[in-house]
């Protein structure tokens, strides 16, 4: 009986581990701000808070699939011309946006479908509103005074109240694995609807200890519904994602009643062509949590605009069952 407790201990802390690690539900928040590069720049993009849910779906183990995922989010996101006060002298001038002020506000829903030969194709719907309501100017008002910024000055030329109603896809591909610590994929992604029309792709690289594709914090699939086994195993590894990408529309960008100095002959005119690079690093406990941090240097959105334009994003998943 002496032997025996002991054992029976182990083998029940052994079950309860093992237990604790099958997630197949969980929540985040995530954070972008160009603030978080220390340049002191308050421009462009400026902006973005986002809440996620996420719930792995059962899938046939015998068949193509590896997981499915079910995805719901809530956002905001915030643009400012060259700064985010076009004060000068005292006087609002409206020949200082070089991009309007602009709130995006949206609900959406995503569902990502992940297969064993590691490819992933997602799909998502997103509803929206862009103008006032969606508060760009109440949030920015906001988070100037908690954290004692300057004022902003020159929201009362934001665009105007418009609906979004926009669909998106992406598409992820496996290309080569080099050993275990380095692989580079194709990535894509697509854009139609009211509000944002356009696409980009490029190649990934992942470098340090990663999982497979459809079990990843890169693609969004570290929840898992198949009972009995650990949603997946430790990530930490640190990426790169250079991409081409193509605007047709950006309703914060040409949205009704955007304001532009006087002499410019096209309101907002849209470089069709934009390059766009991604570094970051990913972390990933293989129980509870993932972190994912990263810094995006992107080209001109807008032709008159002054400067190109970076930010820093941040997030944090927590998985439960």
């Amino acid at each position: 009986m002496k032997r025996t407790l002991p054992l029976l201990i182990f083998v029940l802390l052994i079950a309860i581990a093992a237990k604790a690690q099958y997630r197949h539900q969980e929540v985040g928040l995530q954070t972008d701000n160009d603030s978080y590069l220390a340049q002191g720049s308050d421009r462009y993009y400026t902006n973005g808070i986002f809440i996620y849910y996420r719930r792995a779906l059962p899938f046939d183990e015998d068949g193509k699939i590896a997981n499915r995922v079910l995805g719901f989010e809530a956002g905001q996101k915030m643009f400012n011309p060259q700064s985010g006060s076009i004060n000068v002298n005292g006087v609002a001038d409206p020949g200082y946006i070089d991009r309007p002020f602009a709130g995006y506000l949206y609900l959406g829903a995503n569902y990502n479908v992940l297969y064993k030969k590691q490819s992933n194709f997602k799909v998502g719907l997103q509803l929206g509103v862009v103008g006032p309501r969606a508060y760009g100017r109440q949030a920015q008002n906001l988070i100037h005074k908690v954290f004692g910024f300057y004022p902003p000055d020159g929201w009362q030329y934001q665009i105007k109240n418009a609906l979004v109603i926009n669909a998106s896809g992406e598409y992820n591909k496996m290309l080569a694995r080099g050993g275990n610590w380095v692989d580079v994929s194709f990535t894509s992604y697509a854009n139609l609807g009211t509000g944002f029309i356009g696409g980009g792709l490029g190649p990934m690289l992942r470098l340090g200890r990663f999982n497979k594709l459809f079990n990843s914090v890169i693609t969004q699939s570290t929840v898992i519904d198949r009972p009995g086994v650990k949603a997946n195993d430790q990530e930490f590894f640190f990426y790169y994602k250079p991409l081409v990408n193509l605007q047709v529309k950006d309703i914060t960008v040409e949205g009704k009643g955007a304001v532009y100095p006087e002499s410019m002959q096209v309101a907002g005119k849209l470089n069709k062509v934009m390059i766009s690079n991604q570094l970051g690093g990913a972390f990933n406990s293989g129980d509870r949590w993932t972190v994912d941090a990263s810094v995006i240097f992107h080209t001109k959105d807008v032709k008159e605009m002054v400067r190109s334009h970076q930010w820093g994003s941040v997030t944090v998943m927590y998985h439960f069952d």
